[in-house]
């Protein structure tokens, strides 16, 4: 790992956290994860263990530390570290097939519902609580889900332009 990609890395889940906590709250002040956008860039752009370790760590802690939810910050690290290795093994899987901009936003939105379900699973377990498991899935995974995949497919091409007029050593800047 180099310093530019690390300030890289650094500067999307900086981004990511402004979006979280600008963002407001839905049901009952559940907000979409856009931190979880952001790891998913950070992702596809460098994908190798020690990145994606150190993306999934960095997110979740911000994530737990912002998070409305009672408490979230637990889940919030248990979600980002599987929701993360899960989205690198599928990358891994598609890159013998160059990863293009649909199949992108389509892994981001299987992304995002699986980091919400991994998440309130956590929660429901760790809390002990009569949480309605399919009433917040249908209120805040789903719309997270919709408004992630339209928060990826504006913000991913931008980092790419970015990206190729740098000189970051990122799977984008690397012959295929």
């Amino acid at each position: 790992m180099n310093t530019k990609n690390l300030v890289l890395m650094a500067l999307l889940v900086s981004v990511g956290a402004a979006l979280y906590v600008v963002i407001p709250g839905i049901n009952g002040g559940m907000k979409p994860d856009f931190m979880l956008t952001m790891m998913f860039v950070g992702i596809l752009l460098f994908p190798n263990l020690k990145s994606t370790f150190l993306l999934a760590v960095t997110t979740g802690v911000i994530s737990g530390l912002f998070s409305t939810f009672p408490g979230g910050f637990f889940p919030n690290i248990i979600d980002k570290f599987i929701t993360a290795f899960v989205f690198l093994a599928f990358v891994f899987i598609l890159k013998k097939v160059a990863v293009k901009l649909p199949a992108a936003i389509a892994l981001v939105a299987g992304g995002t519902v699986l980091s919400g379900s991994i998440f309130l699973s956590a929660a429901i377990f760790l809390i002990g609580a009569e949480i309605p498991f399919t009433l917040l899935f249908t209120t805040v995974v789903l719309p997270a889900m919709i408004f992630n995949g339209i928060a990826f497919a504006v913000i991913y091409p931008i980092v790419i332009k970015l990206v190729k007029r740098s000189n970051f050593e990122t799977a984008v800047s690397q012959p295929v």
